[in-house]
């Protein structure tokens, strides 16, 4: 984390003593690890507690965290009037379970994508929210990144002309994409707080591979909808303004992953009204790599690839060639990405200025991925009342 703690440095003005931002964990898994080494690495922040169901977690964030309190029930952090902000890394039926008393406790809020599990959720925290006055990040890390601008530069009428088209894709050639975990020996109801851990879905008994490959399970994730489309519905809808999309079409299948019940193919259309958004994505093959999109307009093509770089080809004669410049190289990984988000979000905790993925962000595109799973599941396209914020 070397390179990255540079970026921190560069990315976070000076402040005083009396800027620090006291900060607690709620979720220290795999992602929860992530988000808390580069919260570690910001200046001016200091890490006060962890909250996690399982021992062995809060012992590993001990490790990188030796002087943080460790709560196995994440209200014994919320009760810590200390605390200034809270970090939500819990899995995607969790968020808003933990989302909302942290905003009631008075938190400003980094939480994880996608922000909510189902739109009752999602109404449920934009009730929190509304009024609140706090700052919530939603966790979709290219929002800081430098293809933002690069985009935006190429992003005007003369040269993109009327947009009726995105296509996106996200491949990988991976059964289960990677997420398969082992089952550590002490995964037990002795370390597990299995009651806390299913909240308000349906009861089942204990079973340790539910909780460590709970991204396998429709009572507690969306699949890779939720893990990587949503990255990219956040990042399109900043760019363009759009709002939940007004119907939504999904089909799909698990073909290689045979212990996983979520898909591992997809293919989503979203219907804005003004334009087709697209998303497809595989666990066989990876021709189009990971986070491959196009902005397709009668005057000219924008593609990003991942958050290195943005390209511009025009579709009229009279124009060059194209045109295309990197946003970063390949020294912007996910790492860094991650670090300059946490940056912004601590940024914004001592400013009240609004984060560069604000809670409206995470709601249209929490919308528009409970629609594909919805659609997926139902059989039909779905469409959404934005009157009742109803999926129909």
């Amino acid at each position: 984390m070397a390179q990255a703690a540079g970026i921190a440095g560069a990315a976070t003005a000076a402040a005083g003593a009396n800027d620090r931002v006291r900060y607690g964990l709620i979720g220290a898994g795999g992602r929860g690890t992530e988000i808390l080494q580069a919260a570690l690495h910001c200046p001016n922040a200091e890490a006060v507690a962890v909250a996690d169901l399982y021992t062995r977690r809060l012992d590993q964030a001990k490790q990188l965290a030796p002087n943080a309190a460790v709560y196995q029930d994440y209200r014994r952090l919320l009760d810590d009037k200390s605390i200034d902000a809270v970090l939500i890394a819990t899995p995607h039926h969790q968020h808003a379970l933990n989302f909302v008393p942290a905003l009631e406790a008075g938190k400003d809020v980094y939480v994880e994508k996608t922000m909510a599990f189902h739109a009752e959720h999602a109404r449920r925290m934009e009730r929190a929210y509304s009024g609140s006055g706090r700052i919530v990040q939603v966790g979709s890390q290219a929002t800081s990144g430098p293809a933002v601008a690069q985009v935006k530069e190429f992003y005007t009428p003369d040269r993109m002309g009327k947009i009726t088209a995105i296509h996106t894709h996200h491949y990988r050639n991976e059964p289960y994409g990677g997420w398969k975990r082992q089952i550590p020996a002490d995964c037990d109801l002795q370390h597990v707080g299995w009651t806390a851990f299913e909240g308000e879905v349906p009861h089942r008994d204990f079973a340790p591979n539910r909780f460590i490959n709970w991204r396998f399970f429709w009572d507690y994730s969306g699949g890779n909808v939720f893990e990587n489309m949503v990255h990219q519905a956040i990042f399109w809808h900043k760019i363009l303004g759009l709002g939940v999309p007004r119907a939504v079409t999904m089909a799909g299948g698990n073909y290689l992953s045979p212990d996983m019940e979520v898909p591992d193919t997809y293919e989503v259309a979203m219907d804005h009204g003004t334009l087709l958004f697209s998303w497809s994505s595989m666990f066989g093959n990876r021709f189009y790599g990971e986070t491959t999109d196009e902005l397709l307009g009668t005057k000219g093509t924008i593609s990003r690839y991942g958050d290195e770089q943005v390209s511009f080809e025009p579709q009229t004669k009279d124009e060059s060639a194209g045109a295309s410049v990197k946003g970063g190289g390949a020294g912007v990984g996910d790492e860094q990405l991650t670090l300059l988000h946490m940056n912004n979000f601590f940024d914004c905790v001592r400013s009240r200025k609004q984060p560069n993925c604000p809670f409206e962000l995470g709601f249209s595109s929490a919308i528009a991925c409970r629609m594909a799973i919805s659609s997926y599941r139902l059989g039909r396209t779905v469409r959404w009342d934005n009157d009742r914020e109803q999926i129909l």
